[in-house]
């Protein structure tokens, strides 16, 4: 197993460079599984004009995203033979939307690997079935009932307006400007050495968002999205 794991990971280092290639133009992807998670993201990416191949077990799923979706099939994603006939093995994007059959997502995201698909997402239920995906070598791995829940508490227990956390402990944050932001130039206010925190963005009442620069002046009830690591925008935030 440790053998297979390692092989994975250097066919996936070695295609990398290729990958960026292929991958540059194509606005094709494949969406494995058409539960509520994979059919609202299918959705979205039609919006956005991609074209979509959206698969299930599911005729009952199928049937219903077909008329949305470019294309739309009946699989057994678990079989290989069944992505090599859909052609995904061609797709330089897929998804692994597969709900709470932990097997079935860890066979899917084996297929998709071995067909060197260059750009893999898959949805974990939990951090364990996440790391197991990692170590297959999957590009990205998403918990969205986690992050979800993270985000949430952070909006239901704090000032924020909204709240984005990425890796190494780095978080994005909407929130009303407090007092020791307004009234100066940010950058007479000093707000970066003060809290540890970059203001970004603002909004005032009945305009758009705009970049914020050390001449801004932001305003009392003014909308501003700040980053910084997530200690202490949470804390920045609870000025307001």
């Amino acid at each position: 197993m440790a053998n297979y794991l390692h092989s994975l990971r250097e066919r996936r280092r070695k295609r990398r460079s290729d990958a960026a290639a292929r991958s540059s133009g194509d606005q094709r992807v494949a969406v494995i599984g058409l539960g509520r998670f994979g059919s609202s993201l299918a959705s979205e990416l039609m919006r956005r004009g991609w074209d979509v191949l959206g698969i299930d077990t599911d005729s009952r799923l199928v049937q219903k995203y077909s008329d949305d979706l470019t294309h739309a099939a009946v699989a057994d994603c678990t079989d290989a033979e069944a992505l090599r006939q859909l052609g995904v093995n061609e797709f330089t994007s897929a998804v692994v939307a597969i709900g709470t059959d932990i097997e079935a997502s860890i066979l899917v995201s084996t297929n998709l690997l071995e067909a060197d698909v260059p750009n893999i997402w898959a949805k974990a239920i939990s951090r364990q079935h996440g790391q197991i995906l990692e170590r297959l070598g999957v590009h990205h791995v998403v918990l969205p009932e986690h992050e979800m829940g993270e985000r949430v508490a952070h909006l239901v227990t704090g000032r924020m307006l909204d709240f984005i956390e990425f890796d190494d402990d780095y978080a994005l944050v909407k929130t009303v400007a407090p007092e020791v932001a307004t009234g100066v130039p940010l950058g007479e206010s000093q707000v970066r050495r003060r809290f540890g925190v970059t203001v970004v963005g603002i909004k005032r009442s009945g305009e758009d968002f705009t970049y914020a620069t050390a001449e801004t002046v932001v305003e009392r009830g003014d909308v501003i999205i700040v980053t910084g690591k997530t200690h202490a925008v949470e804390e920045f935030a609870e000025l307001s």
